[in-house]
């Protein structure tokens, strides 16, 4: 239930205090949305005598808010933001169905993305708006409504829709080491590349293995794709899903330095919190994913 009208004020008081707070001035936030100082003023005083506080300290040549004003803008900065967010998106798609997804950039550039134009053709009242995290989050603070996620089931308060387990490969430059070693161990004595979404991803390995590893060091990527040219400039041994690394070992850039069978150190999982679990975009592209992984 929305509050009683008298509760909300105008929109161009909003965004007049918003500007204050942020430029620091009436006449920069004047000049900013095209108004005049007097009204920017008028606007501020009309909200103070709505909301029954000062929002405002004037007592110095910078404008700035007062602690009640401040806590008061931090929230109306962020159902501004909402509001603007909400707005372009039914500029893009009129016939409303967005759909707002949190993606991991490897999965999603080699395995998502080439898919999504089956999507797209299927469901063209449905608009995809995809951002990358790469950790869980509170959905109840993230504008999401799923998320893809790569681990275990550890992420609380979520559905998950499994998708596929995936294979890693540790690879190396061949001039690295020009040959596969036969015992695992052996790596321990190269260096080793890592990644900082996955800090245990080579201690995991390595006592699939039964090899016991040492606190393990060596230089830290953000990403696969730097981690692997890392990887391909001679820099050390990656250790990367398999369908990242198939493209650069058949071109020979890369080598498989390891003989022992490939292993799994996790799946892939479509996540998503109760709240949106009967939401039609959410439930369409459900369904498509689920037949992606029998087609």
């Amino acid at each position: 239930m929305i509050a009683p009208r008298r509760f909300l004020p105008s929109i161009n008081a909003l965004l007049a205090l918003e500007a204050v707070d942020r430029l620091g001035s009436a006449s920069a936030a004047a000049r900013e949305l095209s108004l005049t100082q007097s009204a920017i003023s008028r606007q501020l005083r009309k909200l103070e005598e709505q909301m029954g506080a000062p929002l405002v300290d004037r007592t110095s040549p910078r404008l700035s808010l007062t602690p009640a004003g401040a806590d008061y803008v931090a929230s109306v900065r962020q159902v501004l933001t909402q509001l603007a967010q909400s707005s372009l998106k039914l500029r893009a798609n009129p016939r409303g169905g967005s759909l707002d997804l949190s993606i991991l950039p490897a999965f999603s550039m080699y395995w998502l993305a080439p898919r999504l134009r089956d999507f797209t053709a299927r469901h063209p009242e449905i608009t995809l708006n995809l951002n990358t995290r790469l950790r869980p989050f509170d959905f109840g603070a993230e504008p999401f409504h799923a998320a893809f996620h790569f681990g275990r089931r550890n992420w609380s308060d979520v559905h998950y829709l499994p998708l596929w387990a995936e294979t890693v490969v540790p690879v190396a430059a061949p001039d690295l080491t020009p040959a596969p070693v036969t015992a695992p161990g052996d790596l321990l004595s190269l260096p080793l590349l890592h990644l900082e979404s996955r800090p245990d991803a080579w201690e995991r390995w390595f006592a699939a293995r039964d090899v016991p590893s040492p606190a393990l060091s060596g230089m830290l990527f953000d990403q696969f794709s730097t981690m692997t040219q890392a990887a391909i400039h001679g820099l050390g041994v990656a250790l990367v899903p398999s369908f990242l690394a198939e493209a650069d070992i058949a071109s020979g850039r890369l080598i498989e330095v390891s003989a022992a069978p490939r292993i799994s150190l996790g799946q892939y999982y479509l996540v998503w919190p109760e709240a949106h679990d009967s939401y039609p975009p959410l439930v369409s592209f459900r369904r498509w994913l689920s037949k992606q992984l029998t087609s």
